[in-house]
């Protein structure tokens, strides 16, 4: 019981002489929020988290999972690069996308096997769907 007492003495006293931080003013740090556009770089953890749901959706092996991220992440820095060399929404940007995009469902389709590959086609949408709630 006297412990109880001593800290409750401790704790008063502290809040008394102000060195509690609640009780402090402090410096306001602005909220900084972060929009992204159609023509902004795709953030490099979305290859990661499209693998993560890759791997559950489509019950990856681990080395499958390694190879699909090693995929997606060349993806997205060929990509970045493309919207970093043309200008938004230009016929040139779009081709070198689509010439990406091709590259890259070949590669998936080699790592995944027919199968697996199928289940990917089958479920793109589901796994954006599932992408977009893991950002919020």
């Amino acid at each position: 019981m006297r412990f109880a007492s001593f800290s409750v003495f401790i704790l008063a006293s502290g809040l008394a002489l102000g060195s509690c931080t609640l009780f402090r003013k402090r410096e306001k740090i602005p909220v900084v929020e972060t929009v992204r556009t159609a023509d902004s770089p795709t953030p490099v953890t979305a290859a990661r988290d499209l693998a993560d749901v890759m791997a559950t959706e489509l019950n990856l092996s681990p080395e499958q999972t390694t190879q699909v991220r090693e995929v997606l992440n060349r993806t997205v820095k060929q990509a970045n690069a493309a919207k970093a060399t043309f200008a938004p929404k230009s016929p040139q940007l779009m081709t070198e996308l689509k010439r990406i995009n091709t590259s890259s469902q070949k590669e998936l389709q080699i790592v995944l096997g027919p199968t697996k590959f199928k289940q990917l086609q089958a479920n793109q949408r589901k796994m954006a769907a599932e992408m977009q709630q893991r950002r919020q």
